[in-house]
């Protein structure tokens, strides 16, 4: 994401009068929460030189230009909750920005600022980090305040131009943007980490899964209201979904239904394109009320080379 406004200025001043040094800052996590649970990485800095992108494995976790790390939450609802965004290490603030509104990019663009609400600190020797899309009126900090590790900023949200909740953090030494996972390298030429301890890399996974009486809204996926709805005993399908990122055409989910009485569904889906953000269900209708007990849904996602992925839930019919 491309600093812009006031923030943009005044971040840019400063990284041009400061000199490279190598006296780098070590970074820890940039929001309260648990990785791979209750948030996850979903794009990296683009290393592509040219029109396409490549996160810093010569994955696909990234767009043209991207210059950045996104931590993402599952749903919006996730979002509304509150979820701090910290420093990732200590500093000075040199700039905020408040007052953008929270929501989900259309698919024509618009004109709010790239980055929505957020704020940039200065760690000496020429290093910035910037944490953007902040949610409105969460901004805790001002240009001035000295900031230790873990400090919190404000909480993650919508605003800016994003289609989904998130904190992107960009890193900065001068004028030169810098893969906090691969400082001086990238895609075929490994760098060195700026983090304190380097997060693990997972080029796909499953973000949510729930049950449902039929083929949940996308839209309702994302929010996180279809992981809140549960089928009662009289529905007339079982429906078990998927909500993932990171698609390649030639993975695989594989979802399991076991109700009191065994199984209950085994299907798998092959996904044909490649995707950020994507889901998948797989059912089957009922002629039947359900019978009381549990239901446990299962789905593994599968790619050549990788480890399988596997998320379950259980859904219970009372009596």
């Amino acid at each position: 994401m491309r600093p812009v406004g006031a923030l943009a200025a005044l971040t840019f001043a400063l990284l041009s009068a400061a000199g490279p040094s190598a006296a780098e800052p070590s970074l820890t996590l940039f929001a309260d929460c648990t990785l791979g649970e209750t948030c996850y990485f979903q794009q990296y800095v683009d290393h592509d030189a040219g029109p396409g992108a490549q996160d810093f494995t010569c994955g696909a976790l990234s767009y043209d230009g991207h210059k950045g790390t996104d931590l993402a939450l599952p749903s919006i609802a996730a979002m509304l909750a509150g979820v701090d965004v910290i420093a990732a290490a200590p500093g000075r603030v040199i700039g905020t920005r408040d007052g953008v509104e929270d929501r989900i990019m259309p698919a024509g663009g618009d004109d709010r600022p790239a980055c929505g609400n957020g704020a940039a600190i200065d760690h000496g020797d020429g290093w910035v980090t910037q944490y953007c899309h902040m949610r409105r009126g969460s901004i805790r900090v001002k240009t001035g305040d000295r900031m230790a590790r873990g400090d919190v900023l404000g909480q993650v949200g919508l605003s800016g131009r994003t289609q989904f909740p998130h904190v992107h953090m960009s890193v900065r030494q001068g004028d030169t943007v810098v893969d906090p996972f691969a400082a001086g390298g990238g895609c075929g030429a490994p760098g060195r980490s700026l983090w304190a301890e380097t997060p693990a890399y997972q080029p796909t996974g499953l973000i949510a899964l729930g049950f449902s009486d039929g083929l949940p809204d996308y839209d309702t996926i994302k929010s996180g209201i279809a992981s809140e709805v549960r089928p009662g005993r009289d529905a007339a399908a079982l429906v078990l979904w998927a909500y993932g990122y990171g698609a390649q055409p030639g993975d695989s989910l594989q979802f399991r239904i076991d109700g009191p009485d065994g199984p209950l569904l085994d299907s798998a889906v092959d996904l044909k394109k490649q995707q950020i953000l994507y889901y998948q269900a797989a059912g089957k209708r009922l002629h039947a009320p359900l019978k009381a007990g549990a239901y446990r849904g299962e789905v593994t996602l599968t790619r050549d080379g990788l480890a399988p992925v596997t998320r379950e839930m259980t859904l219970t019919i009372p009596d």
